[in-house]
């Protein structure tokens, strides 16, 4: 059975019904198929129940501090790992019942299975056409026949040969996710933004973690002064962290996993946990019947994400772009802008911002002070949270921000944050630049007291040698 529609959207996560949404608003006629649940990876596997993970081990952190702040209370204070996932669960089960609604809503087709990309044939005489494989058995096979496709199939976790994921003894992230029961003791391999952000969940939650980290920096898309900070934030909270180390092989033992680290002696651990990435998901969905190009990087896009078929477009983790969830969801509201014929501006992959949920939250938008271009002349202005009242009242005085300011244009280039809150404080930056705002006008600007976001007042103003408190 051939159906024709005028967008067809493969993958359903963040980006794909986000794109599935914004077409139905334009009036388009839309068909998303998804092999798995609406929601994606963001929904289901990554942001959402690592943020709500995230959140019990800060009020367990909370209630263990209970007496720093007046607070004398009796017995232990355990976590409860079991009721932890349950109340994840219920987070995620809510939100996907409204991004179902949403599909409802807005009369959107939502096919349950796998779609493949069809060359020329006698259903459409240029690629595009799309093969759709259900999930459930029983029902046939049915080719969509749209005039447009985005292609939105997310992306996977990496591993290495030395580290083959089991997700029992040594788990990707999605493995993570389902454990049981805390180990006592856990490797975390690659110390990017997933692996710092699980280290600082296991952390907290009376795990013994270890991260080793390949390159000399934990985090390395932040500067090397929020990085440094960091690793020392870390270790003051008791984890071990190994710089420039290489993983040569993991072996199970027993029920422990004997970890070798080059020039050091094999180690065992209860769980290892492989955080080097993600990989995009480009097999098995038709490519190779299309002109499209594509490579282990993802598909290839120009900058309003056309690939080499003009009418099929790719947006995402599957392409060689930001893997962020809010990316994928401004990259395919900017394809069906396109799509439809109206003017867009490119995305500035520079100015988005990039949030990470440690203790301390990391948060950064724009260039940073580790790279910012030879040709740029700036001023970096800096404010610790140690002299900001509202840390003091919360009990989190450690980190800083750092203001990023072009002593030729006046322009703000960038914001660094890593501190209380930082994923929150980022958006009126996000928003100042996005507005051509200058530092002085996010200093001059009356920010309330007592609150976090005076730290950066202070650092926009400390770029011009102009701050109160400093």
């Amino acid at each position: 059975m051939a159906i024709e529609t005028d967008l067809v959207i493969l993958g359903g996560g963040t980006g794909g019904y986000v794109a599935a949404i914004r077409a139905a608003q334009k009036g388009q006629q839309v068909v998303l198929v998804e092999k798995d649940k609406l929601g994606g990876t963001c929904l289901h596997r990554g942001c959402i129940p690592t943020k709500a993970l995230l959140r019990s081990a800060e009020v367990l952190d909370t209630f263990q501090k209970g007496a720093t702040f007046g607070v004398e209370m009796s017995g232990d204070f355990a976590p409860d790992f079991l009721k932890m996932q349950e109340r994840k669960e219920k987070i995620v089960a809510q939100l996907y019942q409204g991004i179902q609604g949403l599909m409802k809503k807005n009369k959107i087709k939502v096919l349950h299975g796998e779609g493949a990309i069809l060359g020329p044939s006698i259903f459409s005489p240029v690629s595009g056409a799309v093969a759709v494989t259900f999930n459930d058995p029983e029902k046939e096979e049915v080719i969509l026949v749209p005039k447009k496709v985005i292609i939105a199939t997310g992306s996977s976790p990496k591993t290495l040969p030395s580290l083959p994921l089991d997700e029992k003894m040594i788990l990707s992230s999605n493995g993570m996710l389902e454990l049981e029961s805390l180990p006592e003791k856990i490797a975390v391999v690659g110390g990017g933004v997933i692996g710092v952000e699980w280290a600082s969940l296991l952390n907290r939650l009376g795990v013994e973690v270890t991260i080793i980290e390949y390159l000399d920096q934990l985090v390395i898309n932040e500067s090397q002064s929020v990085a440094r900070e960091l690793k020392k934030e870390f270790e003051k909270s008791g984890m071990t962290i190994k710089l420039g180390s290489e993983v040569e092989k993991a072996e199970i033992v027993g029920d422990k996993v004997k970890l070798s680290v080059k020039g050091e002696e094999p180690e065992l651990f209860d769980k290892v946990m492989v955080a080097i990435g993600r990989k995009p998901n480009v097999s098995g969905i038709g490519l190779q019947n299309t002109s499209v190009k594509f490579n282990d990087r993802g598909i290839e896009v120009n900058e309003f994400y056309q690939t080499a078929e003009s009418h099929i477009y790719a947006i995402g983790d599957c392409i060689d772009t930001l893997q962020l969830a809010h990316v994928a969801m401004k990259e395919g509201e900017l394809a069906v802008d396109h799509l439809l014929g109206e003017t867009v501006i490119p995305l500035n992959y520079v100015n988005v911002p990039k949030c990470t949920y440690t203790s301390p939250e990391i948060a950064s938008v724009g260039y940073n002070s580790s790279n910012i271009p030879a040709d740029r002349k700036v001023k970096v202005g800096k404010f610790s949270f140690q002299a900001n009242g509202k840390a003091l009242i919360f009990g989190e005085p450690e980190g800083f921000v750092e203001v990023i300011r072009d002593e030729e244009t006046d322009d703000l280039l960038g914001v660094s944050i890593i501190g209380p809150q930082a994923t929150d404080m980022i958006s009126e930056v996000s928003t100042s630049i996005f507005m051509d705002a200058a530092p002085i006008e996010i200093g001059e600007a009356i920010h309330a007291h007592p609150t976090l976001s005076e730290t950066l007042q202070e650092a926009a103003l400390d770029s011009y040698h102009l701050a109160i408190h400093k």
